[in-house]
């Protein structure tokens, strides 16, 4: 009797440990059962916020379930992957990164609220996009040379706005602001959306943004574009020379959205949430989507995308030290 009361006991402290993860086996083979938000960390009718409505169009149809987007500005983006670094880590809970969270502003502060290699789990790159220098058209120029020389003469009478302190968008001109020797000033907004319908209405009068976020005013007329901040001319503004061209080769400010979650997510739902990402990215719908809005749908693995952010801290860290950015 006691060798049959031994041999039960040892049995079932085998079997309990495996039997306990079967709960969480199956519900990482049945995920998703309920609605995924997506946080946005910039305004509703910002580049952000339309790359990540066409994402989630596609994602939600991949994975059977609605796709919430919840849209938290603020920051110059960070107060949106906060909240996602911060949520909780059952794959319910997604998030857009804009460049300048993970690259720029942690050299802006003297504390970051999250560290990106340890509370989040990078998913992939989401699309790369050209920034376009545009003005009000009551600003009597229509080159960028013709920028330059009116705010040298007229130092301090030109506001230009941003999606935010710490934004690339901020950056960009900054870096004009450093090779061209002119004296501008910053009116920054919580997104691109805000800046554009002040721009519009003359309260700024220049800005350097994403171009889908401005193609439909620059066709309009109601603003001018003076120059593309990228190596290559934009396919969406093929007669809009680059800053290379136009003598300022170090204006180069290309701007890129990522998607991740918040770290500690189990690997197979990060694994199952990658696999439908990347097969909506690389769909015939969501390329036409992102070719209107002159975007390029850049999918990665996981560990290409943490090497890509490296890169870009690389790359904006030493622009930061040398304008002197801050976050206040």
């Amino acid at each position: 009797m006691k060798r049959r009361v031994l041999t039960s006991a040892l049995i079932a402290s085998v079997l309990l440990p495996a039997a306990s993860l079967w709960p969480s086996a199956a519900w990482a083979q049945n995920y998703p059962v309920k609605p995924i938000k997506l946080i946005v960390p910039f305004p509703a009718g910002g580049p952000a916020d339309l790359f990540a409505r066409s994402l989630g169009n596609g994602l939600g149809a991949d994975l059977g379930q609605q796709i919430i987007i919840e849209n938290r500005a603020g920051t110059g983006g960070l107060a949106g992957v906060d909240a996602l670094a911060k949520s909780a880590p059952d794959g319910y809970t997604i998030g857009i990164n804009g460049a300048a969270a993970l690259s720029a502003i942690p050299f802006m502060v003297s504390k970051m609220p999250f560290d990106w290699q340890k509370d989040l789990a990078l998913l992939t790159l989401v699309a790369r996009v050209p920034e376009v220098v545009v003005v009000h058209p009551s600003l009597a120029v229509n080159t960028l040379q013709d920028l330059v020389a009116y705010a040298r003469a007229n130092p301090r009478k030109i506001n230009y706005g941003s999606a935010g302190t710490g934004s690339i968008t901020h950056l960009a001109v900054e870096l004009l602001k450093t090779e061209a020797k002119i004296d501008l000033v910053h009116v920054p907004y919580r997104g691109a959306a805000p800046a554009v319908n002040d721009l519009l209405g003359g309260h700024v009068q220049m800005v350097v943004l994403d171009t889908p976020v401005l193609l439909p005013h620059i066709r309009s007329g109601a603003v001018k574009a003076l120059a593309v901040t990228s190596a290559t001319r934009s396919a969406a503004l093929p007669d809009v020379p680059t800053t290379s061209e136009a003598g300022f080769k170090t204006v180069l400010s290309d701007n890129w959205y990522g998607l991740s979650a918040p770290a500690g997510v189990p690997p197979d739902i990060l694994e199952k949430l990658h696999k439908a990402v990347v097969a909506t990215l690389r769909s015939p719908e969501l390329k036409k989507q992102f070719d209107s809005q002159d975007a390029v749908p850049s999918p990665m693995t996981p560990g290409e995308f943490a090497s890509f952010v490296k890169t870009e801290q690389t790359k904006w860290g030493p622009v930061v030290v040398a304008t002197g950015a801050k976050l206040e």
